[in-house]
């Protein structure tokens, strides 16, 4: 069984910014395969289903960014899941390019506080990630309203495409494995 978080911020004035890219990648996962995100309880919404041949569980945690940690660690001990093979963890990256897709096996936050936070729960950084581009900042905006701000233009397409390839890197994990994913997904557009 495979726990997939998307990370992000509840409240609606989030919803659509940067910074939530990975609720959007577990919102189109529920209604690609029918998942429906209906279970509150380890300060996550979530849901329980299949995804081909595998079991999964659909994850938004609630608890804000940064304390992202705090859900998933709970969910994954109450279904006996193991962090280092069965986890997948979907969030912003601003040293990407809008809808670029990273695929990593386990590493640093790199200055990702919600996945710093996880790491921090779990104890290690063992875990699957899939990074989702969302432009680097400009000069003139400071990093908090940068990710918290909403996609424009041509980003707003390009967000789409990206949330669409890393629904398909999700399941080019569970199918294939991380290495095949990185090959697959890492630097394309």
């Amino acid at each position: 069984m495979y726990v997939i978080a998307g990370l992000g911020n509840p409240e609606k004035k989030y919803f659509g910014t940067r910074h939530n890219v990975g609720f959007e990648t577990i919102d189109a996962l529920s209604d690609k395969y029918n998942i429906g995100l209906t279970e509150t309880k380890f300060k996550a919404v979530y849901g329980k289903g299949r995804i081909g041949d595998q079991k999964v569980i659909l994850v938004k945690p609630l608890t804000y960014m940064n304390l992202s940690g705090e859900a998933i660690r709970p969910i994954c001990d109450y279904f006996k899941v193991d962090t280092k093979a069965e986890l997948i963890v979907i969030s912003d990256d601003v040293e990407l390019d809008v809808g670029k897709i990273r695929v990593r096996p386990k590493g640093s936050a790199g200055g990702h506080n919600g996945l710093k936070n996880i790491i921090a729960q779990l104890g290690h950084d063992e875990f699957s990630r899939v990074r989702v581009g969302v432009g680097k900042k400009p000069k003139e905006y400071d990093m908090v309203n940068w990710v918290l701000g909403h996609f424009e233009g041509e980003d707003a397409a390009g967000i789409k495409d990206g949330i669409g390839r890393a629904v398909d890197a999700v399941c080019e994990i569970m199918e294939s494995g991380v290495d095949s994913a990185m090959n697959k997904f890492n630097g394309k557009k």
